[in-house]
């Protein structure tokens, strides 16, 4: 998440649920919290009802969430920037920021480079672009002052997650000039001020769809939880994150609660909501492409990759805490490599991939659809109905010489050959498609033993409740076994390409008789141990550069830190952040940036509002969490002249994973569209960006537009209305896995498309009846679910009019629909190469896709039309 990365230092979840009780505001927005996170809800509903919380939801459907909030605001789809932006300027405007917050733990008072330009001098550009090669000299953006390292500056990498990307010597950030009266015209708060100047209520008014009253009223109620003794706080989810501009709208909410002094609070921060159990995990140690574990950068191929004191180079910091940078590869190539990483072989840095192109997601797919790929394994995902532009996706297996899906049913991905709707239709053949399928069993949850890490960074243990069924084996099992098989293909064959894998350690212990590995083995693997004793290390601040400890994933060390100690597994919560109850990500600090809770002397903001602060008779940080700062570094500790890492960090600065010290309201490096946000509108759009009328799109997003992935214009009369898409309680993600339940199948039984009254007035549609939804991708037919929940918005003068659209339907399980999937397009928004999926355009008309033999729904349902 690196629009949380790059603002704070770390790409998670800044606080708990739990922790909203001690919110005075609840901003809700790019998420329908109450039935997509009902859970971590209860929480909301509790600070409301019992402390007092306002609570607001910002959503284009009136939702549960809306029900239980105090403040709705509908907004049109895609506009998120226009109305945070707003908030950022009517924070400013009234003078509602908490301004010592401000001057001293941010960087709003830093003097930027005299050669930059704002969009609103470039129309809709920074300065530094680059038109013809389509991206960004970052140059111009640095603090006044800093020198661009040796051969100039490039763009950030995408996915910075942690702000580690290291794209000059970073060093030179914490050497700038400030203006603590924040009037110097290029000081940063002076620019935010100019930047967003012009994102005002009328505009909100005119372009969001939101009555300006209204407005003002949830501006005044959100922006009012700031100073000593109030915090807001904000929840989001992919809502926001599936946008062509997804990171910068998160990082205009990480302006707003910057600005308003809400970070490292209690009832502060952003809470990033996760899909499931162990999305946050799947990014710690991760399942993404450009990315180590602990968001520790690939290599790229380049100079970078030349040698390993290179790579640190570019990706270490000489200040702040990513100047451990080389202790945490070294450490954790030596549990990649064990006693064949070396001093003298780069610790095997060489054995490394290097990235070489786009092999996200959407990447690989094209590749695919291309005929440039052979195999693919699927696990714990659906692609052939959850991926955009889904036809286009099952075309792409159709390419495939074979296909793996492990799962515990037969999902669409695993029978696209034979029952997808290309082949329903006759647009393929199954005897013409070549892809030899291997449909192996998985094991459920509690089939198995492991961790999941949640929403709130926290590392929880389940334990194994039942053996799996038959063939059905865990994750683990299946990784283990495939590896040791691909070392023993390649164990006498020493050409260079397979030294990586020979020199692999790949011994964990196994018990049972399926040869089951000891998940509790690979946790101390990740955690860390001493490479020569096998002493488990107790945190990352034991880990070496040396090769003397091994550790598979930084930011885990010390959730094992002695034999029989799992962290994970404990059970014993002592106090109300829960500490004693699993175990949070990193060293157990459950509220991160927690040094913000203190005034700079170290004291409390507030008796009602402290968390830690300073022991002046212990000398030490102390309070009602683990501080997320050197615990012996008074607050009066100035760092000496040539200090490095930590040492060169003040006793005032509570980000320490930035080498400034500073929460970012400016980011000088880190994302590849800019150093601030700017509203621009989706790929697809009802209307004309109002702010920047030559510049419609962010210049750097990829629609990657051909055959198949068709757009419209912008507007576009064929495709009158936006359509947006989201989940419902009763099914999870793409439906594989609660389309095949019977009980959750009887609730949620079709697929429906949510539309206004006076949309169905104007079609002449009556609830129930089947209506088709298209866009320049496909056509789908859903059943007419005609609800005020859907309203008119007027846009720039004009009704305006949403469509909401659930994607759990597919042509497998007990319930069968539509894929909406099959409406996205394939298309990467700069950072993090995400797709857009929550503003496109669409049609509605009145009846079936498919005539009479469109989806049918069987099962529990079934005759039910």
């Amino acid at each position: 998440m690196p629009g949380l990365g790059t603002s704070y230092g770390r790409g998670g979840a800044t606080a708990a649920p739990k922790d909203l009780l001690n919110s005075d505001a609840i901003l809700i927005m790019g998420s329908n919290m109450a039935e997509n996170h009902p859970v971590g809800f209860q929480w909301v509903i509790e600070a409301r009802e019992k402390h007092g919380a306002q609570v607001i939801h910002v959503d284009p459907r009136f939702s549960r969430t809306s029900a239980m909030a105090n403040i709705w605001l509908p907004l049109r789809a895609g506009s998120d920037i226009l109305l945070l932006g707003a908030l950022v300027n009517y924070a400013i405007e009234n003078e509602l920021f908490f301004r010592e917050y401000l001057v001293h733990y941010t960087n709003a008072a830093v003097i930027i480079s005299e050669k930059y330009q704002d969009t609103e001098d470039l129309e809709g550009v920074f300065s530094g672009w680059n038109a013809d090669e389509k991206k960004y000299d970052p140059t111009s953006w640095l603090y006044a002052g800093t020198e661009p390292p040796d051969g100039g500056m490039r763009a950030a990498a995408s996915h910075g997650g942690h702000a580690g990307e290291g794209h000059y010597t970073p060093a030179d950030l914490n050497k700038y000039e400030k203006d603590e009266t924040l009037q110097h015209p290029r000081c940063v708060f002076q620019l935010l001020k100019k930047h967003f100047a012009r994102y005002t209520p009328e505009m909100v008014e005119r372009y969001c769809g939101i009555n300006k009253e209204a407005f003002l009223h949830a501006a005044k109620t959100y922006c009012s939880a700031s100073g000593p003794e109030k915090t807001g706080a904000i929840c989001y989810a992919v809502g926001w994150t599936q946008h062509s501009t997804g990171v910068q709208i998160i990082r205009t909410a990480a302006i707003l609660q910057l600005l308003l002094g809400n970070m490292g609070r209690p009832g502060g921060g952003i809470l990033a909501l996760r899909g499931h159990a162990s999305i946050q995990g799947s990014t710690d140690v991760p399942t993404l492409y450009d990315i180590l574990p602990g968001y520790l950068s690939m290599p790229h191929f380049g100079k970078e990759s030349e040698s390993l004191d290179n790579y640190i180079e570019k990706y270490g910091s000489k200040t702040g805490w990513w100047h451990n940078f080389d202790k945490y590869i070294v450490s954790l190539l030596k549990a990649y490599y064990g006693e064949a990483a070396t001093k003298e072989n780069e610790f095997g840095f060489h054995w490394l991939p290097r990235v070489t192109g786009d092999h996200s997601h959407q990447g690989y797919w094209l590749d695919m659809v291309d005929g440039k790929m052979d195999g693919l394994f699927v696990m714990g995902q659906n692609p052939a109905v959850a991926g955009p532009n889904s036809g286009m996706e099952r075309r792409g297996l159709g390419k495939l010489k074979w296909l793996v899906v492990r799962e515990m049913v037969e999902t669409e991905t695993a029978s696209f050959w034979y029952e997808s709707p290309e082949v329903k239709r006759g647009e393929l053949k199954t005897e013409e498609i070549g892809t030899e399928v291997f449909l192996l069993p998985a094991a459920g949850h509690a089939e198995k033993d492991g961790s999941f890490t949640n929403t709130q960074r926290l590392l929880q243990w389940r334990q194994k409740a039942v053996e799996p069924p038959e063939d059905a084996r865990s994750e683990n099992w299946f990784m283990l076994h495939l590896g040791r098989l691909l070392k023993e293909k390649v164990k006498n064959d020493t050409r260079p390409r397979n030294a990586g894998l020979l020199a692999l350690t790949w011994d964990y212990p196994t018990e049972g008789e399926n040869v089951e590995p000891k998940a509790e083995e690979i946790l101390k693997e990740i955690n860390g141990y001493k490479t020569d004793t096998k002493e488990l290390v107790s945190g990352f601040t034991d880990l070496k550069a040396d090769g003397s400890t091994t550790c598979g994933c930084w930011i885990y060390s010390g959730v094992f830190p002695n034999e029989g100690e799992n962290k994970a597994n404990a059970r014993d919560s002592k106090d109300f952040y829960g500490h004693g109850w699993g175990w949070a990500w990193p060293s157990d600090r459950r509220v991160i940036y927690n040094r913000a809770s203190a005034k700079p002397d170290g004291t409390p903001w507030s008796e009602r509002k402290k968390l830690v602060w300073w022991d002046a008779e212990k000398k030490k940080w102390t309070g009602n969490d683990v501080p997320d700062f050197v615990a012996t570094k008074p607050p009066d500790y100035k760092p000496p002249e040539g200090a490095e890492g930590d040492d060169a960090l003040a006793g005032d600065k509570p980000f320490i994973l930035h080498p400034d010290g500073y929460g970012w309201i400016w980011a000088p490096v880190g994302l590849t569209d800019g150093p601030l946000p700017a509203h621009y509108e989706p790929l697809e759009s009802p209307v004309r960006n109002p702010m920047y009328p030559t510049r419609q799109n962010n210049p750097l997003s990829e629609n990657k537009a051909r055959s198949g992935n068709e757009y419209a214009a912008s507007p576009d009369s064929k495709y009158p209305y936006i359509l947006t898409t989201y989940r419902l309680t009763e099914h999870h993600t793409a439906g594989g896995m609660s389309r095949t339940l019977s009980h959750l199948a009887e609730l949620q039984p079709e697929m429906f498309a949510e539309i206004s009254t006076e949309l169905a007035q104007a079609l002449s549609i009556v609830p129930g009846e089947w209506i088709t939804v298209s866009t320049a991708r496909g056509a789908i037919e859903a059943h007419a679910l005609i609800t005020p929940r859907m309203q008119t918005l007027m846009i720039d003068g004009k009704p305006m009019q949403q469509v909401g659209l659930p994607f759990h339907w597919g042509y497998s399980g007990l319930v069968r629909g539509d894929i909406g999937n099959d409406l996205v397009a394939i298309s990467e928004e700069p950072n993090v190469r995400i797709m857009e999926t929550k503003g496109i355009l669409c049609n509605v008309v009145r009846g079936r896709a498919h005539g009479n033999g469109g989806s049918v729904t069987q099962g529990v349902t079934k005759g039910a039309h």
